[in-house]
């Protein structure tokens, strides 16, 4: 993400335009954009004045929303997606420090699929799912959107699998990529 910051002036700025981009319809308060971006109060401040005047946001009563009517949302969405902030050994290695992991699965956000049931599938021994939670947030403060992910012990998983649980058969029959399989799925 080095370099798209670099573009944009900034890896402060690629965040807050990540979090409004991609969840359109939103209102953020400064506080919740600092917070959400994990960034100190007063740089989000000064990027929201910077993404303000820029319209690419607008200012309300509440806090601030994209502005779905800027001449080139569809091209800098398009360019952010692609552009991921995130590598998949990056995912890999964050998700590793939270158990014995077995199977990482990414679709949804990650694979431009809005549809998808889940952002991530963790599957995997003696999962600790603060750390999980922890480590999906800051994820989630890199992409500027909120992950919707799932996580399983091995037992738990190869049961649902065998049942064709339907959360388990939604996520496997639609478009997703393993990134992690030492399941042999």
């Amino acid at each position: 993400m080095q370099s798209v910051s670099h573009i944009f002036g900034g890896e402060a700025k690629v965040k807050i335009m990540r979090l409004f981009i991609f969840n359109p319809g939103l209102t953020f308060s400064p506080a919740e954009v600092a917070s959400r971006a994990k960034e100190r109060p007063s740089i989000a401040r000064r990027e929201l004045r910077i993404l303000t005047k820029a319209g690419l946001i607008k200012q309300r009563a509440k806090g601030f929303l994209l502005d779905s009517a800027y001449s080139y949302l569809p091209a800098i969405e398009n360019f952010l997606i692609d552009a991921s902030p995130i590598t998949e050994k990056e995912i890999i290695k964050k998700i590793s420090r939270a158990g014995n992991i077995k199977l990482i699965l990414i679709s949804g956000v990650f694979l431009h699929d809005r549809d998808s049931r889940v952002d991530i599938l963790v599957v995997g021994d003696h999962l600790k799912a603060a750390k999980l939670s922890s480590i999906i947030s800051s994820i989630e403060a890199k992409l500027g959107k909120e992950l919707r992910y799932a996580a399983f012990e091995t037992t738990d998983f190869q049961y649902r699998l065998s049942i064709y649980d339907k959360l388990i058969k939604d996520i496997l029959d639609y478009q997703h990529k393993k990134i992690l399989n030492k399941l042999g799925l």
